[in-house]
């Protein structure tokens, strides 16, 4: 049977309930009993139906349910913002389902339109791209989003980001009045907001001490713990390479690190970094200088109430951008 035929009553017909009681279902209504609620839905399963065929009016009542979809749960960054985040929530009566997109575009789309059709509230994404390409679909269901970390070019939702730009320009001019005059970039897709942004603070506080950016040393690339590991050996390994090094956040810093500390050799000893983001271990990264701290629970918090005010109908009605400022800390480097 195509998707595009498939009703209600279909439904009903594969769990062997009536109609009214499959509109329950989806209406979230408690007095259907597990085991009937159980059967629709694997019926719903079976036949492929999908919520965003039905009329989202069938909904009469909130099931005080907000989805959050983030890039992965490994990172303690994305983990913090979802703890933050539930905290809030929690006084306001809603609790949180939390999911993956595996850093994968095709994996979102899918974690989002699950949520849509398990009926939450409202959804909090943490993007992985710059494709918004499927969040109207989500919109039209009346279910609001909100971006947190970063944003979506053209897309019309509340976002909650960090001053990116202004942190890395500050921790590069940082290096730069300790008398750094070579220093590269690693990490970061351009076409991601955090690494676009945090890219372009680099660049300006360069360019305003009149220092060369090395195009050969500006490395970009997908910023996880291989990739810093990868990159920083090919570094050591090049005897022209900058000893200073700006990182666009902790997952590249810390395997460029694991790098140093394994496989340095005398070379570890003159190099140095600055990075995205402060952790509470980061004074352990023995070659980091600065890190820029991110206010994970402030922007937590925020991303909570302006999805609940966007379900119960309060605020402006034209998307916010929350920016908030970040703070640069200074370690002593231990060799």
């Amino acid at each position: 049977m195509a998707h595009g035929t498939i009703t209600i009553r279909n439904v009903a017909q594969k769990a062997h309930v009536s109609t009214a009681t499959v509109s329950r279902v989806l209406n979230n209504d408690p007095r259907v009993r597990d085991e009937t609620k159980n059967a629709v839905l694997e019926a719903m399963e079976s036949l492929g139906y999908k919520i965003n065929f039905v009329a989202r009016s069938l909904k009469t009542s909130r099931t005080h349910t907000i989805g959050v979809v983030a890039p992965d749960l490994a990172g303690d960054f994305f983990m913090f913002i979802a703890e933050s985040m539930n905290r809030e929530l929690t006084l306001h009566g809603y609790s949180i389902v939390v999911s993956t997109s595996r850093d994968s575009e095709e994996e979102e789309a899918k974690r989002l339109r699950h949520l849509a059709e398990r009926l939450v509230d409202g959804i909090v994404l943490i993007p992985i791209g710059s494709s918004s390409t499927y969040l109207p679909q989500i919109s039209a269901l009346g279910i609001p989003i909100v971006l947190v970390d970063r944003g979506l070019k053209g897309c019309e939702a509340d976002q909650v980001l960090a001053d990116n730009e202004t942190g890395a320009y500050e921790a590069v001019r940082a290096l730069i009045r300790e008398g750094h005059r070579r220093i590269g970039f690693l990490g970061g897709k351009p076409e991601v907001t955090t690494a676009g942004e945090r890219f372009a603070g680099y660049r300006r506080a360069m360019e305003e001490a009149g220092l060369e950016i090395e195009q050969r040393y500006v490395r970009f690339g997908h910023p996880t713990l291989p990739f810093g590991y990868r990159t920083m050996e090919d570094i050591v390994k090049d005897p022209d390479s900058p000893d200073t090094w700006f990182i666009v956040n902790l997952f590249a810093h810390l395997g460029a690190t694991n790098y140093l500390i394994s496989e340095g050799g005398e070379r570890a000893r003159r190099i140095t970094f600055a990075a995205f983001d402060e952790m509470p271990y980061s004074p352990l990264l023995r070659y980091c200088r600065y890190a820029v701290q991110q206010p994970i629970a402030e922007m937590g918090k925020a991303a909570a109430n302006l999805i609940i005010d966007r379900i119960e109908g309060k605020g402006p009605p034209e998307p916010q951008i929350l920016r908030f400022k970040t703070r640069l800390i200074q370690h002593t480097l231990a060799r």
